[in-house]
């Protein structure tokens, strides 16, 4: 017969064996947000993200419930490591200004490329509605909180009364949308960054003094 000791080792073997293999939550989610960003929500399949991860399906699906769950996590930890908003301290050109800078600066730096929210997930099928709502209520955030700030400046009179305080929110989304578009192709600060420059110089054109 075999020694009592061998056998207990092959036992506590077994039973190690049977465990399910622990891992970092917060590791695993950051992992998945660098595939998010990279492929956008649709391009990252389940093979990239488990192996990126480490992680087999079933424990994926055990520790975010689905895809769709861990793709609104990641979100989520996109905005609180990655995103940032207009300053509200700053005069309102040099506000914009400093927002498409920092926009120039953020999506041309690793560790991603361009807007996970403007550009990760826009042409979408209907498997994908979920997340597309994600990142679309992300977007009517950051709308919001320019329209707040520029109808503030108009308040504070640094904007004509008449400003079309939606209009101007929407053609400053749109440029933040269009800088992620050109850094995804490549595009690099220098390029990008002279956007930022245009529309201060175009700013402060329409609020000069006739």
């Amino acid at each position: 017969m075999p020694a009592w000791d061998t056998v207990a080792d092959t036992m506590e073997k077994m039973r190690k064996a049977g465990r399910p293999r622990s891992f970092d939550t917060d590791e695993a989610l950051h992992r998945a947000l660098m595939v998010f960003w990279e492929h956008g929500y649709e391009g990252a399949s389940m093979v990239l993200l488990q192996d990126a991860t480490g992680l087999t399906a079933p424990q994926l699906y055990r520790a975010f419930d689905s895809k769709e769950r861990l793709f609104e996590r990641a979100v989520r930890l996109y905005q609180d490591q990655y995103g940032f908003a207009i300053r509200p301290d700053l005069p309102l050109i040099d506000a914009v200004t400093d927002y498409l800078d920092r926009a120039a600066h953020e999506f041309t730096t690793e560790p991603g490329r361009g807007c996970l929210v403007s550009t990760g997930l826009l042409a979408t099928g209907r498997d994908a509605e979920a997340a597309a709502t994600i990142v679309r209520a992300e977007r009517d955030h950051a709308l919001d909180s320019l329209r707040e700030r520029i109808a503030a400046a108009v308040a504070r009179d640094e904007l004509p009364s008449g400003t079309d305080v939606s209009g101007l929110a929407r053609t400053i989304g749109a440029l933040i949308q269009g800088m992620s578009v050109q850094a995804r192709d490549g595009a690099d600060y220098q390029e990008i960054a002279r956007i930022a420059a245009s529309a201060r110089n175009l700013l402060t054109a329409a609020t000069a003094e006739p």
